[in-house]
């Protein structure tokens, strides 16, 4: 009798590993998404074209004529040391005080996430997630086989009391927890930021149980209101690890991140980063390098910054306007994502497919918890569409989730009416 899948006839060859790389359900809509007469409130993708482009196009220009042999060339698997002299530069604005020596460049944040992944989990460990999370995270916890167990949050954020409670429940189990992956600051997807008082909070409670926090912060410097928070890691040096991205401050087509660690996991890092690459992208790091020194970068993050609010009112007024009684929505005061809540007895992610037909997609929840629950929820990204295509988007997708619940009232509830998941953020947001 055969052994491998009639699709696949390398099936039984595969490492273990590999039963945990599925398709997300962002990757999952791509193709749908793309046409034209759908407006998709689905990907996080930025607005690289608020960018001067003429001016970064020149500046490109320059850098290879000038420095052809150096950009175009092997680079270090560290990365190139002016780039970190400027990535500690930015650091600092969210009050973090770092040496170069201590970060290391890597294609993107995901691979940030994947190197610290690689570094610390062994298969069956415990990794503590908000819930709900970053889907690229959980989809590189999974590769490595990592235990998953999520901790709730609310429209403050993480909830420390039910991080003390998980951590209670584990250490009694015997089990130890190998770090805490938080977005604390307008998370994705839910859009929430983890409030001042709670981010003592969750670094005392760490602290207690002697667990690492992986603080991954790429939406920090997109706030709408007043100055950057101070990260986690401008309070914790050796217990915050701290992932960075420039992919939503410059382009995320360069594919240039970050992650700040203490000496002797940087060190790890860098061997990680040279087994898995040898070295980063050269061209991408001197692009940045270049861009920083010589570009009014922190003028075009606040132009970025008008440009992401003018897009969050437009969901949010249209979302008040038009959304029928009993859906619930986040209000981010930053980044890119309102995480909305739909009424009892509906599942997003069943209605994904008639949203589409109305012309309209998103995310649903789902793909944000690693047992697969949160039905009722979506993530909504308003940071690509012009303001006139969001409000449509929300008026087609308002219009799927009234037919969905005449059909509900109707025939009754596919799930039998009950709440599926961790239904967070908590009540009473709006």
């Amino acid at each position: 009798m055969e052994q491998h899948s009639r699709t696949d006839a390398y099936a039984d060859r595969y490492a273990a590993r590999a039963a945990g790389m599925v398709p997300s359900e962002i990757r999952a809509l791509f193709a749908m998404v793309s046409r034209p007469e759908v407006v998709s409130l689905a990907g996080g993708a930025p607005y690289v074209s608020a960018l001067p482009l003429d001016a970064v196009g020149r500046m490109i220009g320059e850098l290879v004529a000038g420095k052809g042999a150096e950009v175009l060339q092997y680079g270090s698997a560290q990365g190139d040391e002016r780039l970190r002299e400027h990535i500690c530069e930015v650091m600092s604005l969210e009050g973090v005080q770092a040496s170069a020596d201590d970060v290391v460049v890597t294609v993107g944040a995901q691979q940030a996430l994947d190197l610290i992944t690689k570094i610390f989990v062994d298969p069956g460990d415990v990794v503590l997630a908000e819930a709900p999370s970053y889907v690229g995270a959980l989809g590189t916890f999974a590769s490595y086989q990592a235990d998953v167990v999520h901790v709730p949050l609310d429209e403050g954020g993480l909830v420390p009391s039910a991080l003390r409670e998980t951590l209670a429940r584990l250490r009694a189990q015997g089990r130890r927890v190998k770090f805490l992956y938080t977005v604390p600051t307008f998370q994705n997807p839910a859009g929430v930021t983890l409030t001042t008082a709670r981010r003592a909070q969750i670094l005392e409670i760490c602290a207690e149980y002697d667990v690492l926090v992986i603080e991954d912060n790429p939406y920090g410097l997109l706030g709408f209101d007043g100055e950057p928070m101070r990260a986690l890691r401008a309070d914790d040096a050796e217990r915050v690890i701290y992932l960075g991205s420039f992919s939503k401050t410059i382009a995320s087509g360069l594919r240039v991140g970050w992650v700040l660690a203490p000496h002797a996991v940087r060190a790890k890092l860098v061997l990680a980063a040279e087994s898995a690459i040898l070295c980063p992208s050269n061209f991408s790091q001197l692009a940045v390098r270049e861009y920083l020194a010589t570009q009014p970068w922190r003028e075009q993050i606040k132009d970025f910054r008008e440009l992401y609010r003018a897009r969050r009112d437009a969901m949010l007024e249209s979302l008040d306007q038009l959304m029928p009684d009993g859906c619930t929505w986040t209000r981010p005061a930053g980044g890119f994502f309102v995480w909305l809540t739909l009424p009892e007895g509906l599942d997003a992610k069943a209605m994904a497919p008639r949203a589409i037909a109305e012309r309209v997609a998103y995310v649903p929840g789902t793909g944000f918890y690693a047992d697969g629950t949160g039905h009722r929820h979506m993530r909504l990204s308003y940071c690509f569409p012009e303001p006139h295509r969001i409000r449509e988007g929300v008026r087609r997708l308002a219009g799927v989730v009234e037919q969905e619940i005449r059909l509900r009232d109707t025939f009754g509830s596919p799930r039998g009416g009950t709440s599926t998941g961790v239904q967070t953020p908590g009540p009473g947001i709006v």
